[in-house]
């Protein structure tokens, strides 16, 4: 289903399927597509069936280009930048209480926001043909949405910079060498490859999914020892669960595990 701001959303065998729809824009988000955004959010972390996410971008040229700047109501000077929004583009880079995996099935150009929104999901897959850029320096602005804070502390400091200050538009296989994405595929085998990294995460137990990701999520400013000693929700949920009794016995019993994610 996809509402009428442009944002589809689906959920499917565990998996919900969350699609900018806006290719006449280059799935570049307007204020309306920001706030269905936050609502979807909202809603997969209330849905415990939710087990994955993959966001992506519809059509064939472009994941998201980022804010659209022609926008009715848009706007490029200082208020923009004090307008709210403290979980980022898209409300995703810097959320902090999504715990389910994210992928971002990277079809096309991911440039400014759209950038943005790569390095705030958990994994990555991108076509060959995708570019990749903060543009916003070549055009006075900053990458402040969650682009600076969040590359900075996912690849190496001379990398990051690369991206940062030169503005420039880097290629898919430049992504893949820096750390951005995960994997670079052809267009054919996209949806397969998605549909792979799928099947790994799904065969894994989903609270454990979730008490990773919030380990990592809530202690990535914490010494080693004090972010160890941390007694969160979802690991205590992990080992006082049905899944962990059902994930050993099905080791023993040399049998897939049937997750209940409880």
């Amino acid at each position: 289903m996809t509402s009428q701001a442009g944002i589809g959303y689906e959920v499917r065998d565990h998996v919900a399927w969350v699609t900018i729809e806006r290719p006449e824009r280059m799935n570049a988000l307007d204020p309306l597509a920001q706030a269905e955004l936050l609502h979807v959010w909202g809603r997969i972390e209330g849905d415990r069936d939710v087990r994955v996410v993959v966001l992506t971008g519809a059509g064939e040229r472009a994941f998201c280009a980022g804010d659209d700047m022609k926008a009715e109501g848009a706007t490029i000077d200082l208020e923009y930048w004090l307008d709210p929004r403290p979980d980022g583009f898209g409300h995703l880079p810097l959320r902090q209480t999504l715990d389910v995996p994210v992928i971002a099935r990277v079809n096309g150009f991911a440039l400014g926001g759209g950038l943005e929104l790569v390095v705030g999901c958990d994994l990555a897959v991108a076509v060959d043909t995708a570019e990749f850029g903060f543009v916003e320096p070549r055009l006075g602005r900053l990458p402040l949405d969650g682009g600076i804070v969040t590359l900075t502390r996912q690849l190496p400091m001379k990398f990051a910079m690369d991206i940062l200050l030169t503005g420039r538009r880097f290629t898919a296989h430049e992504a893949l060498r820096m750390g951005v994405v995960n994997e670079v595929v052809p267009a054919a085998e996209l949806d397969a490859a998605i549909e792979r990294w799928l099947g790994w995460l799904l065969a894994s137990a989903p609270l454990s999914l979730r008490a990773i990701k919030q380990i990592v999520k809530q202690t990535e400013h914490l010494p080693r020892r004090e972010a160890r000693a941390q007694r969160l929700p979802a690991l205590i949920e992990v080992l006082t669960s049905e899944d962990v009794t059902e994930g050993t016995a099905a080791f023993l019993e040399k049998r897939p595990p049937d997750w209940k994610g409880r």
